[in-house]
């Protein structure tokens, strides 16, 4: 069982950057997939970015390709989602979230471990 706690959201002007990290819990997290997962009011929660437990293979949305990248650091317990050129759109709820069995690291419903998410807005 692995918990996590999101950090580093807050407000940013469009076109500013932030980073947010997760920290995991337990001794095995190098052995889950991770993933970041946003969501708006009224909104399904959209997948954002996902990583591999070796850190070297990644995948993105469409809408955040060439702008976020994700990596971890198994070292520290910790994943990474460092966000740039922000747009207004970005403007959500952050989550992170980890499984071990993991198929395409896109879905929502492939994790059972979730963060209690941290806000970002981005002012247009």
């Amino acid at each position: 069982q692995v918990q996590l706690v999101e950090s580093g959201g807050g407000l940013v002007q469009a076109g500013g950057s932030l980073r947010l990290s997760c920290a995991a819990s337990g001794r095995t997290f190098s052995s889950y997939k991770m993933g970041w997962f946003r969501q708006t009011p009224g909104k399904e929660r959209e997948f954002v970015a996902a990583i591999g437990w070796r850190g070297s293979t990644t995948t993105y949305a469409d809408s955040v390709k060439g702008r976020f990248t994700i990596s971890r650091d198994n070292a520290k317990n910790t994943v990474y989602l460092q966000m740039n050129s922000l747009k207004f759109e970005d403007t959500a709820v952050y989550y992170c979230a980890a499984n071990i069995d993991v198929y395409t690291g896109r879905e929502s419903a492939e994790y059972a471990y979730w963060g209690q998410g941290t806000q970002v807005t981005v002012s247009s």
